[in-house]
């Protein structure tokens, strides 16, 4: 099977994407399985799943802002509420779900993790290695060589905003269905795929975010 792990929906400020059409796109360009990761919602996640009726294999996940650098979880059912990085990990746990960090060394993302302590490392499950959305290879080879001294997990993704850049990256295993995909990934039986997208699918991200900011402040 083929997932991309790190797509967002209009349920995220800089997307407009439909959850019907990330499943269409996804369907169409020889995905067995997505995860929607809006930030801090699990919402268009659980659309997706209610919208796939078992076609697409769809992972709830959700991007979540924390005080130390964004957190993502994946196979959740529930939001989740808390915004401080161990209490963030600790409701993903809760859930059954794992905790990944996504483009933690991307330097040109405020949002990323940047520096990991040691005392983190016991609450980390997996890195992404290969996010489609790094503008410098150097980003995501930083993630790989971290996730390998550490003996970490690994995981990829487009991270999506658009509907060009669905499936650009992700993982390809051997499984069919969501719990052997969860197993696989904790063993480390997984192989990584990925290609950068576009500088201008960028921009077109923060005209958008400014865009939805105003509409949502306006009058």
């Amino acid at each position: 099977m083929i997932l991309d792990l790190h797509v967002h929906s209009k349920y995220s400020k800089d997307s407009r994407l439909e959850p019907e059409k990330i499943l269409k796109l996804a369907t169409a360009r020889g995905l067995g399985g997505i995860a929607v990761t809006d930030h801090n919602t699990v919402y268009g996640g659980l659309i997706a799943r209610k919208l796939s009726k078992g076609d697409l294999l769809v992972i709830v996940g959700s991007e979540i802002k924390t005080e130390r650098g964004e957190v993502m979880g994946l196979f959740l059912n529930e939001e989740i509420p808390e915004r401080s990085f161990f209490d963030v990990v600790d409701a993903i746990r809760d859930q059954g779900g794992i905790v990944v960090l996504p483009h933690p060394f991307d330097r040109l993302r405020r949002s990323s993790f940047l520096k990991i302590r040691e005392e983190c490392l016991n609450f980390i499950d997996c890195i992404e290695v290969f996010n489609s959305r790094c503008i410098r290879g150097e980003f995501n080879h930083l993630a790989e060589s971290f996730a390998a001294l550490h003996n970490l997990p690994v995981t990829a993704g487009s991270d999506a905003h658009l509907a060009n850049e669905i499936g650009l990256a992700g993982i390809m295993v051997n499984a069919d269905e969501e719990e052997e995909v969860r197993k696989a990934i904790l063993k480390k039986e997984v192989r990584i795929f990925g290609r950068k997208s576009s500088i201008l699918n960028h921009g077109i991200t923060k005209v958008l975010k400014i865009w939805r900011h105003l509409k949502d402040s306006g009058p």
